[in-house]
């Protein structure tokens, strides 16, 4: 396997396209030796989940697609980055509000860190910002 695997896919800002994006990043990482219905499989599915639906709903229209990059580095870390166009970052909500969304950054940060992994949001090219997750890789490295 490569030093670096890079794989991409760029999605229309529809509630539609989450399920698209879960899909994709199944099939990339069963490609890279990362089963689906494994527990970190999963774990990746839902944070890009939960960062895909961030990427719909929360830029109010003002990006029409969102991209997601997956990268693995040396079998050794994963990086799950969701794109959109939009200037603001997310923000963080205070612990006392009460609603039934709006939570995903905060299950997201808890994945990454029971998973010794961390998350970042880096300003994209051209405007907007992208969300990162670091994971470690849990597959050892064929011979």
């Amino acid at each position: 396997m490569a030093d670096h695997q890079e794989a991409r896919v760029t999605l229309p800002s529809e509630p539609v396209s989450v399920a698209e994006a879960r899909r994709y990043v199944a099939r990339v990482l069963a490609e890279w030796g990362l089963p689906d219905g494994t527990e970190t499989a999963e774990t990746v599915r839902l944070i890009v989940s939960e960062l895909a639906t961030n990427a719909v709903l929360h830029t109010f229209g003002l990006s029409p697609t969102f991209t997601v990059d997956l990268r693995l580095e040396r079998e050794e870390q994963l990086r799950v980055g969701v794109t959109d166009s939009h200037p603001r970052r997310p923000q963080r909500l205070p612990a006392a509000v009460q609603q039934d969304n709006g939570r995903g950054l905060v299950i997201i940060r808890s994945l990454a860190k029971e998973y010794g992994g961390r998350l970042t949001v880096t300003p994209a090219p051209g405007g907007g910002k992208t969300v990162w997750v670091a994971l470690p890789w849990p597959v050892p490295a064929q011979p």
